[in-house]
């Protein structure tokens, strides 16, 4: 869609107005010109989101201006300003429905991912259980070999097979039966602090002033 800029008046040249407007003397005051501006991109290609909003804000200045020349002392100016802004008012109707359509698109194309992230994620999920439950099934299988084989040889600690190997490592650990009958002196103590935010808020909500910390507003936004 071609972007209405506002353009001073005096950059068009004389030979371009026909008539008896032609030889009329410039009016003083600010003067208002829509020049068509074609958006970036290839031909034919619908402007972007930011695009329709640049154009907005553009139409809206140069509408702006056009009524402030609507009070001029010139009955010509007043004249070129109101076919002026007739045009401006267009063109400003037309990007309020492109917008409105590309805002819809867009929001159709927020749903459409966030929904495929859902599937996705749900997909995620369904091949975690199933390498879990993989994974679990691998440990008992190997845990039934090995039983089966350390009966048979209770010493060994490494079986050779046609095309595997099958090894083991010696490794110690502690095991902790019940914590609370270890003396103190086997004991390791932490200490953590966090900050309490349901008090901060209330304190904050009732107007004291917290060095550290500061009440946020935020809005949310959701597309139904």
């Amino acid at each position: 869609m071609p972007v209405l800029t506002p353009i001073p008046a005096a950059a068009v040249a004389p030979s371009a107005v026909a008539g008896p407007m032609a030889e009329a003397p410039e009016a003083s005051g600010p003067a208002c010109a829509l020049q068509r501006v074609a958006p970036q991109g290839a031909p034919g290609k619908s402007p972007s989101l930011w695009q329709l909003g640049i154009e907005a804000q553009e139409l809206t200045t140069a509408i702006a201006l056009l009524a402030e020349q609507l009070e001029a002392d010139e009955p010509e100016q007043r004249s070129r300003a109101l076919a002026e802004l007739e045009a401006a008012l267009l063109a400003e109707e037309g990007n309020r429905q492109a917008l409105s359509a590309k805002a819809d698109a867009t929001c159709w194309v927020i749903e459409h991912l966030r929904g495929q992230a859902a599937y996705r994620q749900q997909q995620a999920k369904r091949l975690t259980d199933l390498a879990r439950g993989d994974a679990g099934r691998a440990d008992a299988l190997e845990q039934s070999l090995v039983l089966v084989l350390t009966r048979l040889q209770p010493g060994a600690t490494r079986f050779s097979f046609p095309n595997h190997e099958l090894t083991s490592r010696r490794s110690e650990a502690v095991e902790i039966g019940d914590p609370e009958a270890l003396d103190p002196q086997w004991l390791t103590f932490k200490t953590s602090a966090q900050p309490d935010k349901a008090a901060i808020k209330s304190a904050l909500k009732a107007g004291h002033a917290i060095d550290g910390a500061q009440l946020l507003c935020r809005r949310s936004w959701r597309i139904t």
